[in-house]
């Protein structure tokens, strides 16, 4: 089994920063991929970044200069830094990860999600 956590979100002001955090825990071998997937009300689900074990790199065109997603695979932490907010980025932000367990079975999983909030 394994678990995701996501902590971070919270309210900001237009232009503010926040910074998103996912902790993975459980019978982990190793974590391949990782992505931020967001939602916003009435909308569809959409991924925001991910990130592969080889390095690449994805950004939707609407977070392009502004998100940073990185990982930190000792920890099995995966962060999304995310400066310049706008109210368009408002969403319950998801965590989700894809990758092997200790039985060599693969797994993807997905976090709770948490809420960010961006609004003068």
């Amino acid at each position: 089994q394994v678990h995701l956590v996501e902590s971070g979100g919270g309210l900001v002001q237009p232009g503010g920063s926040l910074k998103l955090s996912c902790a993975a825990s459980g019978s982990i071998f190793n974590i391949d991929y990782v992505a931020w997937v967001r939602q916003a009300p009435g909308k569809q689900r959409e991924l925001v970044a991910s990130s592969s074990g080889g390095g690449t790199t994805y950004y939707a065109d609407s977070v392009k200069g502004r998100f940073t997603i990185s990982r930190d695979g000792a920890k099995y932490m995966v962060y999304l830094q995310m400066n310049g907010l706008k109210p368009e980025d408002t969403a319950v932000y998801y965590c989700n990860a894809d990758g092997l367990d200790t039985n060599s079975s693969r797994f993807n999983y997905w976090g709770q999600g948490t809420q960010v909030t961006v609004s003068s």
